[in-house]
């Protein structure tokens, strides 16, 4: 009989086929396709690496053979070989041998490619913009020279075809790299930004389609980005890190071998650009009478308006390969609706809130005319914008027929645009959703219409803050506020592939850290907030909690390795601030329910910022263990144990049966995360519940305490309590919301009609409930596996059917149930190499059947027994469909 297990999904550091790995030993992973059958999974691998394809063909790994490894790992696998070197591209497959023993075929090849592995294999010049550039501007009449952003050009020979061209490129802050007249790749606000004084992210482009035999020119156009905030317009912070400027390196390879290298430094060309004012928060302004048509081409002649670029000294940041997924252009959305608010003023509606930019197509306008575009997320009674912020586009006209234009480096978040300068006979609108282009992995709908609307204003609200960081808006701010990434870490990873984005955020916190161990609330911190707004413990525990998150979601190791020793530091931190274990300062459950939004209403701080604490240090214990740090592991222990009592000395009222103030937060956080004395649970959790109703099924929590009152509900199986506050269309709700026209998720409960920003993702942990509750997809925290997990769905009122999925590595996870008056039905689909045990809800009494079978008949199922109401059932790959009916 022949192995069924066939490999496909070949990933590098979680890439497909990546160019620019910056890792040296990268590690692997891959997936499979089912051949059908139920229990499939792999009980040892191989891996050949070799340095070309052909050799790889004939199976001579010369660069790796791990030989057969008994082994079910199927993602995490790290290179072993010979020292890998820097910009070389390598080939790999591997195979896997089923349960039984046999050995399958190998995969189709995979490649990687590396990027530089050692600071000398930059060749390259920094070369930049400078005071002496923007005067020699001033000096010809170019009246924005202060603010106008630079080109740089080169041109170079080719004696031959290329095989392959790779352009390594850090443009800070931004960059948009030109060859032969074309844009190269497409990214957008490339590089990542980051703490330029600790690092500077380099990308790597594939340029081979763009150069040719013979003579060629590079191009380069430099945007601010948050490198260089100089302000002019709204801006939430300024400050620079210095002037554009760029290295760029072009590796030219050839048929017989040779290598082309082209770098930047001595030899290129600057002038300025038709961008004339450009910041990441205000705004863009382009004018085409400033072009140079041919600017970056090989037959472009340079005039008066070029010098010598010069050559700056570098940042003070390390490069580092970027591989987080970029920034793209990812939607594109068209207009509503046009409406004339005043006489030439036009707004346009796209009928949805997003991050991006507006793309203009304009004909039939005058040379040197000028159109503005102001952004909105609302409109006021007269259907004119309603904004506070001096957010500003502009684009002045050639005038030689139809012209196309977007912004370059800088986006907002909007829904509507104002247009001044052009009537809608003249010019058209498209709107571009830029986000990192991090893959879908999950999806989910149910019978409920407004709950399929609940989950899309949350992923809109997402995929408008996943950036190169997790943003708290796309608007105001653009910050990377930290506890986001861990209350909301979960829906995130649901939806989303984002395993090298959360290295990212991971990196942007170390770096971010001080001396004594704090984790600022924001991260990369840009400015320097005062008191909470710097040193918060909800904030900046993400360290810590995101860590563990990501490491239970991917079982990135190397991820805790690499920070172990400043999660250890941020945990002393807290531990320096406790007073008798007990932390009092922060933001707290920041804009919870109540007339005053921002600081708690109804919760003492110290209630969230001790419980944090706690969860600090749970946490640590387990970390330490999976790293073999048994002495540390016993030392959070003991100091868990004593949050957890000082906690409860200060706060439970045992007799009240209630934490503190007795609100949800307070109640709910302690019991979510197993500091309640035992036998008290159930009390408080009915608490709770009765708290909720009391109020109309509304909750009471903010940005911090809602996902704890979640995990509380779900832990002591309170599902019906959650799906109750679901069906609310009343304030505080999604549902108030969604009947108010939200097409992204709020800054607050009552967003629409108070509201501040109206694309925040703060609030929306309720998308994890529809994941791990309503489908019943989980992930446990407490016994990671890669190949292991739970199938809990609750079927609960308001709902008749849930379908949803999510992709693991090895394959995809699928969950459809409906109810009916007299039967439930359950369909499952694990994938190979994966196991997951299914709970069965409210099976006493019940008849449960497999595929129409009797559950004894089939073979592939174990029974575990029962956990309350639930019936247990063990179960490999494959699919099943289970039917719960009345005795």
């Amino acid at each position: 009989m022949e192995n069924s297990l066939r490999i496909v999904n070949l990933q590098v550091e979680h890439m497909e086929n990546p160019i620019g790995v910056g890792e040296a030993r990268p590690r692997f992973g891959w997936g499979f396709v089912s051949a059908g059958g139920r229990g499939e999974s792999q009980s040892a691998y191989q891996i050949l690496v070799a340095s070309e394809e052909e050799r790889l063909s004939r199976e001579l790994a010369d660069v790796w053979d791990s030989g057969k490894v008994v082994s079910r790992q199927n993602r995490n696998v790290a290179y072993e070989g010979v020292p890998l070197q820097s910009g070389r591209r390598y080939y790999w497959k591997v195979r896997a041998w089923d349960a039984s023993g046999r050995a399958g075929p190998y995969s189709s090849p995979g490649i990687w490619e590396m990027a530089y592995l050692h600071p000398e294999d930059w060749q390259a010049e920094w070369i930049g913009v400078t005071a002496d550039d923007r005067q020699a501007w001033a000096e010809k009449g170019v009246t924005d020279a202060e603010t106008a952003l630079p080109l740089f050009r080169t041109t170079f020979q080719l004696s031959q075809d290329a095989v392959r061209a790779r352009a390594s490129i850090c443009g800070l802050g931004h960059f948009e790299l030109r060859l032969n007249g074309e844009k190269v790749g497409d990214h957008a606000l490339a590089p990542g930004w980051t703490n330029y004084d600790k690092t500077c992210l380099y990308t790597v482009l594939d340029a081979t389609p763009y150069v040719r035999k013979g003579k060629n020119a590079i191009g380069i156009l430099l945007g601010n980005g948050f490198y260089n905030v100089t302000g002019g317009r709204y801006a939430k912070l300024k400050g620079s890190f210095g002037n554009p400027k760029l290295i760029l390196q072009l590796e030219v390879e050839h048929a017989d071998g040779t290598v082309t290298r082209i770098r930047s430094g001595e030899g290129w060309s600057v002038s300025r650009s038709p961008i004339t004012f450009s910041c990441i928060y205000g705004g863009e302004d382009y004018n085409a009478l400033l072009e140079e048509p041919g600017w970056d081409r090989a037959e472009f002649a340079e005039d008066n308006r070029w010098r010598k670029a010069s050559v700056v000294p570098a940042p003070r940041g390390k490069l580092a390969a970027q591989n987080h997924p970029p920034i793209q252009a990812m939607e594109q959305f068209a207009p509503v609706q046009v409406t004339e608010s005043s006489p030439g003023v036009y707004v346009y509606d796209f009928g949805q809130n997003f991050s991006g930019r507006v793309r203009i197509k304009i004909k039939g306008k005058a040379p040197g005319s000028t159109v503005t575009l102001k952004p909105a997320e609302l409109v006021d009674e007269q259907g004119g914008i309603n904004t506070s912020w001096n957010i500003s586009f502009s684009y002045t006209t050639r005038g030689d027929g139809e012209e196309s234009w977007e912004p370059r480096f800088t986006y907002t978040g909007f829904r509507y645009v104002q247009v001044e300068g052009a009537v809608p006979q003249e010019i058209e609108l498209e709107g571009q959703m830029i986000y990192a282009a991090a893959p879908t992995i999950g999806s989910f709908s149910c019978s409920n219409d407004m709950w399929n609307q609940i989950h899309q204003i949350i992923n809109m609200a997402i995929k408008s803050n996943m950036q190169s960081v997790l943003t708290d808006c796309p608007h105001r701010e653009k910050l990377g506020w930290l506890e986001e990434a861990h209350l909301m870490g979960p829906s995130i990873m649901y939806n989303y592939y984002v395993p090298q984005l959360y290295r990212k955020v991971m990196d942007d916190m170390r770096e971010a850290q001080l001396d004594n161990g704090l984790v600022p609330d924001i991260a990369p911190e840009y400015t320097v907030f005062d008191h909470d707004f710097r040193d918060s413990p909800e904030w900046g525990s993400a360290y810590i909690i995101a860590a563990w998150y990501v490491y239970n979601w991917y079982q990135d190791r190397g991820l805790l390795e690499r920070h172990y020793e400043g999660m250890k530091n941020y945990a002393a931190y807290l531990s320096s601030k406790a007073d008798g274990y007990m932390v009092r300062h922060g933001l707290g459950d920041w804009c919870d329910v109540g007339p005053n939004p921002g600081y708690p209403q109804n919760t003492p701080i110290p209630v969230t910022a001790t419980a944090i604490y706690y969860y600090v240090a749970d946490i640590m214990k387990q970390m330490a263990s999976v790293l073999g740090k048994d002495e540390d592991s016993k030392f959070y222990a003991e100091l868990a144990v004593r949050i957890r009592e000082a906690y409860n000395a200060e706060f439970l009222d045992r007799e009240a049966c209630r934490y503190a103030s007795g609100s949800q937060t307070s109640n709910a956080m302690p019991l979510a995360l197993g500091m309640v004395p035992d036998g008290l649970e159930e009390t408080i959790a009915g608490n709770i519940v009765r708290d909720i109703r009391a109020r109309g099924n509304s909750m009471t929590g903010g940005d911090v305490g809602f996902r704890y009152l979640l995990m509380a509900l779900t832990k002591y199986n309170r599902a019906e309590t959650v799906a109750d506050m679901l069906l609310k269309t009343d304030h505080p709700s999604y549902g108030y919301q969604i009947a108010h026209g939200a097409t992204a998720l709020t800054e607050l409960w009552d967003g629409p009609t108070f509201g501040l920003s109206q694309n925040h993702f703060m609030l929306g942990h309720i998308e994890e409930w529809f994941y791990s509750v309503l489908a019943g997809i989980r992930v446990s925290y407490e016994i990671p596996s890669l190949h292991h997990l739970a199938i809990a769905p609750r079927a609960v009122g308001g709902v008749e059917w849930v379908r949803a999925h999510h992709d693991l590595v090895q394959g995809r996870v699928e969950v459809y149930w409906h109810q009916d008056s007299d039967r439930w039905l359950l369909e499952v689909t694990i994938p190979v190499n994966t196991t997951a045990t299914v709970h069965i809800p409210d099976a006493l009494g019940k008849i449960i059947s497999e595929g129409g079978n009797p559950l004894e008949s089939v073979k592939e199922i174990e029974r575990l027994g029962k956990e309350g109401s639930d019936t247990l059932l063990k179960i490999g790959s494959g699919t099943y469909t289970f039917e719960v009916r009345r005795m």
